[in-house]
């Protein structure tokens, strides 16, 4: 797993565009060695991805051209939740354009309250839920219900955008919906939306992952905060047929591979260095620095649709 995925500029520059160059396996040449031999890699695509002259008023809106869907493919990334509050910026043909181009690449998506059972040959089956965006209880509930119960799933994954921009630690309602997603039959939690990294909590026998923070991201050139961190879970079948998780390896790594600006090319740290001990703090809880400052207020006379990044 790693976190979100915004491979486009915002509608104030083209600097995204400019940097990779239209080389569409750069963006994960510096970690595609975690992902082109596992099973299952999820992202969150947090942005639309289409030719289209289409319109939107957000306050900051993500249109990417529908050939960076190769990025992910190039990349090793299989599975992608649009379940966020930027898959719909350019509304229903936005998303329906951003669909077709993934299918063109040949990565598997979720659109939003929607889901997906990823399923190769021979290997384990993984129910994928995608939450919408403000997802309520009951709504997450009956998602992951309705794959739990299907049969065919060995595991499932809830997939949720939530929490507040620039925490470094989950909300009451992140934990209340993680919990009651892993209550409702789900083995892993997937969480996105702050822009941060946030703990990865161990719950009833699953794992709720608050948030992986950025990845690929073009929607922020030079984060204040780099930090950002691939997981890898081991799922075991034994000789039974039991499908069960049996543990995650947190790789702490940088959005971008220089320090004074974002080049869209995440890397991973030295292993025991200082950024890879503070980005570990923040995978296990025990962080202790202040949240960031998320302030748009220099935006306030453009027209917001959803909020920041």
């Amino acid at each position: 797993m790693c976190g979100d995925c915004t491979l486009s500029s915002s509608q104030r520059d083209d600097v995204f565009e400019t940097v990779v160059g239209g080389d569409m396996a750069y963006p994960f040449s510096g970690v595609k060695e975690y992902f082109e031999d596992d099973y299952l890699t999820i992202a969150n695509l947090e942005c639309v991805l289409s030719a289209g002259n289409l319109a939107s008023s957000a306050t900051f809106e993500f249109k990417g051209d529908p050939g960076n869907a190769a990025m992910l493919a190039e990349g090793g990334v299989d599975f992608v939740t649009l379940g966020n509050n930027h898959a719909i910026d350019f509304g229903q043909a936005g998303l329906e354009d951003t669909q077709a181009a993934l299918g063109e690449a040949g990565v598997a998506w979720a659109a939003p309250d929607g889901s997906y059972v990823f399923c190769e040959e021979g290997g384990i089956s993984v129910g994928l839920y995608a939450a919408p965006w403000n997802a309520y209880e009951a709504q997450v509930r009956a998602g992951v219900r309705a794959l739990a119960g299907r049969g065919d799933c060995d595991i499932v994954i809830c997939l949720m955008h939530w929490g507040e921009e620039g925490k470094y630690r989950p909300n009451y309602s992140q934990t209340a919906l993680g919990r009651a997603a892993i209550d409702s039959g789900a083995d892993i939690v997937y969480g996105s939306h702050p822009h941060t990294l946030q703990p990865v909590e161990e719950y009833a026998g699953g794992y709720i992952v608050y948030s992986l923070g950025n990845f690929v991201f073009g929607g922020n050139n030079n984060p204040s905060d780099k930090d950002t961190a691939i997981l890898r879970f081991t799922v075991k079948r034994d000789a039974s047929g039991t499908v069960s998780v049996e543990g995650v390896e947190k790789i702490p790594c940088s959005v971008s591979s220089v320090n004074y600006m974002n080049d869209f090319r995440p890397t991973p740290y030295e292993p025991g260095s200082e950024a890879w001990e503070r980005t570990m703090s923040k995978l296990d809880g025990s962080f202790s620095g202040p949240d960031l400052v998320i302030d748009y207020s220099q935006y306030a006379g453009d027209e917001a649709a959803g909020s920041g990044e």
